[in-house]
């Protein structure tokens, strides 16, 4: 395997800059974003490693949930517990789950309880504009939470200008082994004036053998958003979803044998924008309101954990253009989370914030962004948090560099797992003292546009956390608290580690090619190497279990009539040994390969496709002992229609 991903590293350039042909507009590898400053920039003139994927992508991939299609982009590490959307942790540059934001058209919607929850988006597929990625602190913009990067998902409605009428709609069917039945399906309808938007995206199946009991998942989707401009100078936009999941969950959170978990998890998710645009400012507020409810069993003699958090939150941004060189965004935010729990108890906390960003051009080529953000939080008091920014662009190459402090408040799991219940023999215990995380990041690195269509970047990181919070085990006599627990139980606390520097390295290649009339080809690869140290003793799980090299990969061919996508990923990380050699063994590493090979007829309007997900049959769990599947053969059909 070293020898094949040896000679991928050094033929995979040579390939894409001898074939490459400036045939595709820049603007495919060269995007305009709005996550690094919220004010809408060239990536090229932000200073941050930045990626963007196009929501059409998701109907060409193999993938079938929002966080699979994560989970192959470059710079991005997905630490599945199940297949389509069931749960997945996500990871940026080495971070723990809890250090990644979320944003849906600027609205954050990381969950109240954990951060186990932050991949369920809860969007369908054919909402989405586009994905970007942001890899790196972006607390002086964001606050707590964005200390690995932000995702953010821009959907249509919300991103919307005026525009001629139109309307499309999409629609696909798949089933296949272990009864497998789903469904992806959305539209479109456009006026001058009005965009509305509405997908459904459903995934069924019995699941593969497990022990004792199947992987079945049944998750479900649904979303609507409506964007109006009222006059050439407000702009309106809604958005209403649900979503449920319902999924075995064994050893997604333990390494016992008795865990034959179940797990049912409901969501709503409401958002209201409201923008006024004049010629050099743009004045826009936000409210957002989630609702999560958790019901989780661990198996069939113990009793559910009922878990209902709730999400508050209000955002008013200012952008002002001083001049063509010059754009202040200022804001104010407010945040509310609550939960309520017969495991963790009923907890609130308020925070608040304001921040300012300036967008600074000084010349042609040189660009610097500085940024300060002061957060308040009830639990941790007033913080301030800078970042600056800085990027060089001259011809085809761009030098940028970054430095910011990031911040993160513990979550109630981490202060209150297992406080509610009247017995705990072993498990993971809460620490309603813990500290908030702090830290310092910075990085460098370059961009080389070698044609219009291929890309080629590299970035060196590092970060210095303070009081990281993270799972430790932790013997009954050194417990702080010890009301429900056994002197023979084995425990695992949340604790603030004193120091861990992590250190890393990735580069990307980007590639979107239009070879002629009738062919197209876009390819993605993601290398990252990392390394943590911490000065604890005792190892830490969470910060132990990423990545320490990963490459992922995407790729979509079509000719013709035909169109084949391919994604994949390699893995190495630290070997995790469990407790019982009956759960799943964690492998040191392991390569997936999924494919899928697509025919359309009737002028493209009606395809047919087969697809092969895992096609090595590849044996491995991505954490702890939760089972990933095997070889899975599938088939379905797909429509598109517009006009």
């Amino acid at each position: 395997m070293k020898k094949v991903l040896r000679s991928l590293l050094i033929t995979l350039p040579a390939f894409v800059l001898q074939n490459a042909q400036a045939q595709e507009k820049e603007s495919e590898l060269d995007p305009v974003t709005v996550t690094a400053s919220i004010a809408p920039e060239k990536v090229s003139r932000t200073g941050r490693n930045i990626f963007v994927i196009p929501g059409e992508r998701f109907n060409n991939l193999p993938v079938h949930s929002i966080d699979e299609l994560l989970r192959y982009l470059p710079g991005i590490e997905v630490q599945m517990r199940g297949p389509s959307g069931s749960q997945s942790d996500i990871v940026l540059r080495g971070g723990t789950f809890q250090q990644v934001l979320v944003i849906i058209d600027g609205v954050r919607v990381n969950d109240a309880n954990t951060g186990h929850f932050t991949s369920y988006i809860p969007i369908s597929p054919a909402e989405i504009e586009r994905v970007e990625v942001l890899k790196g602190a972006s607390s002086a913009i964001y606050g707590s939470e964005a200390v690995g990067g932000v995702i953010q998902v821009i959907t249509k409605a919300f991103a919307t200008k005026q525009t001629k009428k139109y309307s499309s709609f999409t629609a696909q069917g798949t089933t296949g082994q272990y009864n497998l039945f789903n469904v992806n399906a959305g539209g479109t309808l456009s006026g001058k004036r009005s965009v509305l938007n509405a997908g459904f995206l459903s995934a069924n199946s019995d699941g593969q053998q497990q022990r004792g009991i199947k992987g079945y998942f049944h998750n479900k989707t649904a979303s609507a958003s409506f964007g109006y401009f009222i006059t050439p100078k407000w702009h309106l936009a809604l958005r209403t979803s649900w979503d449920e999941r319902d999924f075995a969950a064994q050893n997604f959170y333990t390494t016992f044998v008795s865990d034959t978990s179940r797990e049912k998890i409901k969501t709503s998710w409401s958002q209201l924008q409201v923008t006024n645009m004049k010629k050099h400012n743009k004045l826009q507020f936000d409210i957002g309101y989630k609702f999560l409810e958790d019901k989780f069993i661990f198996n069939s003699v113990s009793a559910a954990n009922l878990n209902k958090s709730y999400l508050l939150q209000g955002l008013i941004t200012d952008e002002f253009t001083i001049n063509t060189s010059s754009v202040l965004t200022s804001g104010v935010q407010f945040i509310n989370r609550r939960i309520s729990s017969n495991d963790r108890g009923k907890h609130n906390i308020d925070q608040a914030a304001v921040f300012i960003i300036l967008s600074q051009k000084l010349n042609e080529h040189f660009s610097f962004s500085p940024g300060l953000r002061m957060e308040w939080n009830e639990r941790s008091g007033a913080q301030f948090i800078p970042q600056v920014n800085l990027s060089y662009r001259k011809a085809r190459w761009q030098l940028r560099g970054s430095a910011g402090k990031t911040i993160r408040d513990a979550d109630f799991t981490e202060r209150f797992n297992n406080y509610g219940r009247a017995s705990v023999t072993s498990g993971r215990i809460g620490n309603p003292d813990l500290e908030a995380e702090r830290s310092f990041s910075y990085e460098g690195g370059a961009d080389y546009f070698a044609t219009g269509n291929v890309k080629i970047s590299s970035t060196f990181f590092q970060r210095y956390h303070k009081d990281l919070i993270d799972y430790v085990t932790t013997a009954y006599a050194d417990m702080p608290r010890k009301d429900n627990l056994t002197p023979t139980g084995t425990y695992a606390l949340a604790k603030n580690i004193s120091n861990v520097t992590t250190t890393g390295v990735e580069t990307e290649i980007q590639l979107a090619k239009k070879i002629n009339e009738q062919q197209n080809f876009w390819s993605t690869i993601g290398i990252i190497w990392l390394e943590s140290k911490s000065s604890s003793a005792t190892p830490s799980f969470y910060i132990s279990s990423h990545a320490k090299w990963l490459i992922n990969f995407n790729l979509i061919y079509s000719y013709k009539w035909l169109s084949f996508g391919v994604n994949g990923l390699y893995k190495k990380r630290q070997p995790q040994a469990t407790t019982n050699p009956a759960i799943a063994k964690v492998n040191a590493d392991y390569f997936v390969l999924n494919t899928k090979l697509e025919a359309a007829f009737w002028q493209k309007r009606i395809a047919a496709f087969i697809q092969v997900d895992n096609i090595f049959d590849r044996n491995y769990t991505d954490i702890l002992g939760s089972q990933m599947p095997g070889q899975w053969i599938m088939g379905g059909i797909k429509t598109s229609f517009s006009r």
